[in-house]
């Protein structure tokens, strides 16, 4: 019993450093587009700089699965948690990295005159940002149906996606001089469709740590 219970209290302590990792990533994809939209060169290079924080939490809550992989003997049950939390570690660990892409691209813009006012790219960030605070939260409550519902949130990222694509296409098509500050504005709001499917990566994770089963989430069934 006592065993069980170190387990237990250790497995917590993994989730939450998870929300710690979560958290750390979540507020760097409202940094990067801060940064993005205002021509902040500091925060820019800050958020480069932190992106360091991020892996070595990742490192952090690897090496507490290992361990407790290797010293308390987990169920089958406690064991599919542990695998899932490292591949959910990977995701985030990847979305920090879109959200250091759209610093970086921050930082080649520079002071170069803003193409136009940035609209949809901050609504595709705070729905990114959403989505991956409440997959989170699904995870420490094992709530299987929320984590369906927020992958299916998806396609609503994926729709201003394509709004911003065709807008900043169609600023190129009517002024070639546009093309290179338009491509990067591309580039962000690419950064950011792909790390609200990392999300819906973490909630198919997260439906499989409550059912034991894999399935893919597909956005357009809900």
């Amino acid at each position: 019993m006592e065993i069980r219970t170190t387990f237990h209290k250790r497995l917590r302590e993994i989730q939450d450093d998870v929300l710690v990792m979560g958290s750390m990533v979540e507020k760097a994809i409202g940094r990067a587009i801060t940064a993005l939209k205002n021509r902040d060169m500091a925060l820019a290079h800050q958020i480069v700089a932190d992106d360091r924080n991020v892996n070595d939490k990742r490192f952090e809550i690897e090496e507490k699965c290992i361990q407790l992989i290797a010293t308390q003997q987990p169920m089958a049950s406690d064991l599919r948690v542990i695998v899932s939390v490292l591949n959910i570690i990977t995701e985030i660990e990847r979305i920090g990295d879109y959200a250091l892409g759209i610093a970086r691209i921050a930082v080649l813009i520079g002071d170069e005159p803003p193409l136009k006012p940035l609209i949809d790219l901050p609504r595709m960030a705070e729905k990114t940002q959403d989505m991956l605070h409440r997959s989170l939260d699904a995870l420490v409550s094992r709530d299987a149906e929320s984590a369906r519902k927020i992958a299916a949130e998806d396609d609503e990222v994926d729709n201003l996606y394509d709004q911003v694509f065709r807008e900043l296409l169609t600023f190129m098509a009517e002024d070639p001089k546009t093309i290179t500050r338009a491509t990067r504005l591309i580039w962000a709001a690419h950064n950011l469709e792909r790390s609200a499917d990392r999300v819906t990566n973490i909630c198919e994770r997260v439906v499989f740590v409550v059912t034991g089963k894999m399935e893919e989430i597909e956005a357009s069934k809900y």
